[in-house]
């Protein structure tokens, strides 16, 4: 089934905007991300008519999505852009047909940060204005998880919370909690319900975790409150200690 919101990512490049494209889709194989970039005449640029060709057949293939049961409430586009004049030809495909305004939504977001944001986001089912949000906020979540970092660097040793709910773990997978094993643990944070922290930053979020930069051999506190905190922490934990298929 795939998701209710799509993305649609539009480079000065066509290769930049397909290979942004293919990380997302590794992260998240449910959501219907497509890329587009180049100009009129094939070179480096941006193209008005391609990108309106784009959101037409994403926005088909939704309709298509929602007519075979899969439902639409709050569905829709969330588009990126590489560059100002990438985001300018965006804003003039939405001037030119007011109407696609109602489902397609321009992210103010780093490229490559806000796709992969947004894309696991929107495996998870969120809505259009959630996803747009998670693309958004991406350019704070890397501050955010070196700023937890510094104000607390001994946070694998704490006590906090109660003791069903906090454990540790030791990352077994020689590449550590990369680009993979990050989007897995986010998504199925997501999918418990549960808030859940590891080492202090937000589970659900798989730049956080990214920017965590935790290699093998690393300890890192799982935490998690909420009613369904002492199964969200046991399924992280055994997550990471399985190695995620790497060891």
């Amino acid at each position: 089934m795939t998701a209710r919101v799509a993305l649609v990512l539009v480079s000065h490049s066509v290769q930049l905007a397909h290979g942004v494209a293919e990380l997302a889709e590794q992260m998240a194989p449910d959501v219907l991300i497509r890329g587009v970039g180049g100009g009129p005449d094939g070179g480096l640029g941006t193209s008005l008519d391609a990108v309106e060709k784009t959101l037409a057949e994403v926005l088909a293939a939704l309709s298509d999505d929602a007519a075979g049961g899969d439902g639409a409430g709050g569905g829709g586009v969330v588009v990126l852009g590489d560059l100002g004049s990438s985001v300018l030809t965006v804003e003039a495909v939405l001037e030119l047909d007011e109407s696609l305004t109602e489902r397609v939504v321009l992210a103010r977001a780093p490229f490559v940060e806000g796709a992969v944001a947004a894309a696991v986001t929107a495996h998870g089912g969120a809505d259009l204005g959630t996803v747009l949000e998670s693309a958004n906020a991406s350019i704070r979540m890397f501050a955010h998880a070196e700023a937890v970092q510094a104000s607390a660097p001994d946070a694998v040793g704490t006590t906090s919370g109660e003791a069903q709910n906090s454990r540790t773990v030791t990352v077994r997978n020689p590449l550590g909690l990369h680009a993979r094993p990050a989007a897995l643990v986010s998504r199925k944070v997501a999918e418990l319900g549960a808030s859940v922290t590891i080492d202090g930053v937000d589970a659900s979020s798989v730049l956080q975790l990214m920017a965590l930069g935790a290699t093998q051999g690393r300890e890192l506190r799982v935490e998690a409150t909420g009613d369904r905190a002492a199964e969200a922490v046991t399924t992280v934990v055994e997550m990471i200690h399985g190695g995620f298929g790497e060891v």
